[in-house]
């Protein structure tokens, strides 16, 4: 479009980095709260879970020393001081509506708008907080657990989709986000539980962060003119301003992405060549994606979510299936110190590494991958053999774990929207974010009967 004669360059340079600044901003600010609910409910979710259980199957009976008297079913003689539920089976009930949502939304979630997805999340966010702090049955505490996951499934894929519809720097902003959730909910859950809060008023106050995400969505991303907020697409997965600008592209492509907003010519059209899943109609109006179009879509995405979904695997059944399991009773940490330092570095790491997207890219998803497995397979010798001298050198292990999974993931994205055809990137964006949900809830699955195994020594 032609620029008007007496336009400012420098005002207009100006708005353009405030409005540039105000997207990272929100998309950060999104990455953590669509991830900081899920850390933080769960975590309570736990809490009430663990005293309820208590409730329901003993009866306490006033000992001397004001303890109750309950057969305890952590008098296991297991040489790793096992737990008699695995928290693997914790994850995999969090992680399955995740999964349910990423396997079926792309396709058909964009007739949903914008505006009303993140009005879903919101309030399913809420309502996990209220069912979760005033749950009075383990069963309402599971559908706190199912309504967070679902606000936060629903939330990853849309936003990933949305930022389509933005620079790329947004995915830097995302990423780090989500990277600080998990830091920021484990702190701050934990620095108010130990400060005297109980876990009921913990949720009530964390009910600010689903109030944050709507804010920054509606309030501080500065959206395109075109954008759809409370409209469906007319033109399928699209991301373009101008219909008849568009040009037609492979599938999946090497590109050389100058400017987002940066109009192709009729010339460049006329020179292109090459399948796309947009056709245009004589009224030059793009032909939506059918089913056969998203499906082949996602065969060309095996390359991202496939290598993503392993790292996750293999980071997952550390966390979930071996972590537990790297005790040092001779360390001065106790064996809940040290499984914490544990999540925690493993936290830093992945937020650490997500952030990292702004200094450089890492095209080799399948590297770390491969990298992970190794891990995955180091410490599983390490809790058989119980060959490591101390758990500071799993710190190590974890904290190199972290950065490795948060990599990955960051990495994918980036170049899923690097190297898709613009057309077609707001459903790979939401396609591809599947790896991570799968990968997690296959070593969920995984780790149960290896935990049964360990703690049955």
């Amino acid at each position: 479009m032609d620029r008007a004669v007496n336009s400012d360059p420098v005002n207009t340079a100006d708005t353009g980095r405030r409005q540039r600044w105000r997207n990272l901003i929100g998309f950060w600010l999104l990455g953590l709260c669509n991830n900081f609910a899920y850390v933080v409910m769960l975590s309570a979710a736990h809490d009430i879970l663990q005293k309820q259980e208590t409730q329901n199957t003993t009866t306490p009976t006033p000992a001397p020393n004001e303890t109750n008297i309950e057969i305890s079913n952590n008098n296991n003689s297991s040489r790793y001081d096992c737990n008699p539920v695995s928290t693997a089976a914790v994850l995999l009930a969090d992680i399955l509506p995740t999964l349910l949502i990423k396997f079926t939304a792309p396709f058909y979630i964009h007739k949903v708008p914008y505006g009303f997805r993140v009005l879903v999340c919101f309030f399913t966010a809420v309502v996990s907080f209220l069912m979760v702090s005033f749950s009075s049955t383990i069963l309402m505490s599971i559908f706190g657990v199912v309504f967070a996951s679902i606000s936060s499934g629903l939330g990853e894929l849309s936003f990933l989709s949305l930022s389509v519809f933005f620079s790329r720097d947004v995915l830097s902003g995302w990423g780090s986000g989500t990277g600080a959730a998990g830091v920021a909910g484990a702190i701050l859950y934990s620095a108010f539980t130990q400060g005297g809060l109980t876990p009921q008023v913990t949720l009530w106050i964390m009910l600010v962060v689903p109030v944050i995400l709507a804010v920054s969505y509606f309030f501080l991303l500065v959206f395109p003119s075109s954008f759809p907020q409370w409209r469906r697409h007319e033109d399928g997965h699209s991301t373009s301003r101008e219909v008849n600008s568009q040009e037609r592209r492979p599938l999946i492509e090497e590109e050389t992405d100058t400017d987002e907003d940066t109009e192709t010519t009729q010339e460049e059209q006329d020179n292109c060549t090459g399948h796309t899943f947009f056709l245009l109609t004589e009224d030059k109006h793009i032909r939506p994606l059918t089913f056969t179009d998203q499906l082949y879509i996602m065969k060309g995405l095996l390359k991202f979510i496939i290598p993503l979904g392993v790292v996750y695997f293999a980071e997952y059944f550390i966390n979930q299936g071996l972590m537990e399991l790297l005790y040092f009773p001779e360390s001065h940490l106790s064996h809940a110190e040290q499984y914490r330092w544990y999540q925690t570095l493993y936290q830093i790491g992945v937020f650490a590494s997500r952030t990292s997207l702004v200094c450089f890219k890492i095209r080799k998803i399948f590297l770390m991958s491969l990298l992970q497995c190794l891990n995955a397979v180091l410490l599983g010798f390490a809790v058989y053999y119980q060959f490591l001298p101390n758990p500071w050198v799993v710190f190590i292990i974890v904290l190199y774990e972290g950065l490795l999974g948060g990599a990955a993931y960051v990495n994918t994205f980036f170049f899923i929207r690097e190297e898709t055809a613009k057309r077609e990137r707001e459903f790979a964006m939401a396609a591809a974010s599947v790896g991570d949900s799968l990968g997690i809830a296959l070593s969920a699955a995984a780790s149960l009967p290896v935990h049964h195994y360990f703690c049955s020594f």
